[in-house]
């Protein structure tokens, strides 16, 4: 069969690979039907090897060298090992992506994205992009039969987003900043207009802008402006800003975000920095503004609400930008992603490579 299998900088080959054997006691078998592509993806395909294992073995999953990418995937139960009771021949589910142990503090504390064992496969081991792949039941969930294919293959980084925004703790009194609507953001935006009480979205692109004022935001801000601040300020009434999430990465966002935050209020940091950035702590401290990070999700907690929230809203059709076939993996979808050409998702069609 044929797999999307990187080996190092800018060299994603689609080539021929084993098909996986019988699936172990505690797995199933998946025919892949759809893989989305992520910031992730791009950016090992354009700077990495940062997450793949591509020298050293990886710690947890033991994966090293080329590895099958994709980790945002849906597809149709074939086979299932002994052990497995949950999940029958022909369900469709979506598998978390994240393998936790069970047995470390993080995993008994509940918080499974933190497991000391932790890995993901597309990344730390292999992954989707390929027409057969056995996962570890426990991070399988059922697809809702009202969630459309291309909607399920998103529900990996809703969940994601849906994790980030119950971590901060926003509410239906609070208002809210979201700066970066493309990637997560654009998930992270659903999950606070299902929360939150007034909700201002900030990106630099014109598309993305206008993505979010048809999901219903309060309103959207351009961050070139030289008053995004105010005009932020003046979208809320001139209250102060509750919560201010980051979810672009962008360089100068962290401490825009600091400087529209309120006394006591809080920072939401999301996006994955290039480099270490400079915050003014002195100012945080003096004004009691709490810094929380989220990363990846709880499979249990986060991926079910994830897939109910995608399950026949508007969501999925305004976040898909294109869909592609596992041949234009990297002129259309990789190449894309880094060139920053793409407003939404890049959903990949598997259906044709059985």
């Amino acid at each position: 069969m044929r797999a999307a299998v990187y080996h190092g900088p800018r060299d994603v080959r689609v080539e021929q690979v084993a098909e996986p054997g019988d699936p172990r006691s505690d797995q199933v078998k998946l025919r892949v039907r759809r893989v989305a592509l992520c910031g992730t993806d791009a950016g090992e395909f354009a700077h990495g090897p940062i997450m793949v294992p591509l020298h050293m073995p990886h710690p947890a999953s033991g994966h090293v060298g080329p590895v099958v990418l994709g980790h945002e995937i849906v597809g149709d139960v074939v086979a299932v090992g002994g052990a497995v009771e949950r999940i029958s021949v022909g369900d469709r589910v979506v598998p978390g992506a994240g393998m936790w142990c069970g047995d470390c503090r993080w995993c008994q504390e509940g918080r499974t994205n933190l497991c000391s064992s932790y890995y993901t496969l597309g990344l730390n081991a292999d992954g989707g992009l390929t027409a057969l792949l056995n996962v570890p039941d426990r991070m399988c969930r059922i697809v809702p039969a009202g969630c459309a294919l291309d909607a399920a293959a998103m529900a990996q980084p809703m969940a994601v987003a849906l994790h980030a925004v119950a971590r901060s703790g926003v509410g239906p009194d609070d208002g809210v900043v979201l700066i970066g609507v493309g990637g997560i953001g654009l998930f992270v935006l659903a999950g606070l207009l299902d929360t939150a009480g007034r909700v201002v979205a900030v990106d630099v692109d014109p598309a993305k802008l206008e993505t979010a004022r048809r999901l219903g935001v309060h309103a959207a801000i351009d961050a070139r402006a030289q008053d995004a601040e105010a005009q932020v300020r003046d979208a809320l009434g001139g209250e102060p800003v509750d919560i201010v999430f980051e979810a672009s990465g962008a360089a100068r966002s962290p401490s825009f975000a600091q400087r529209l935050v309120r006394r006591g209020g809080r920072l939401m940091l999301i996006g994955l920095q290039a480099d270490a950035r400079p915050m003014d702590l002195t100012d945080l401290v003096l004004r009691e503004v709490d810094i929380i990070t989220s990363v990846a999700h709880v499979c249990g907690d986060d991926l079910p609400r994830s897939l109910a929230l995608l399950s026949g809203g508007p969501l999925a059709g305004e976040a898909l930008d294109r869909l592609v076939t596992l041949d234009a993996i990297v002129s259309d979808g990789l190449e894309a992603l880094v060139r920053g050409e793409v407003a939404g998702k890049v959903v990949v069609d598997l259906d044709g490579e059985l």
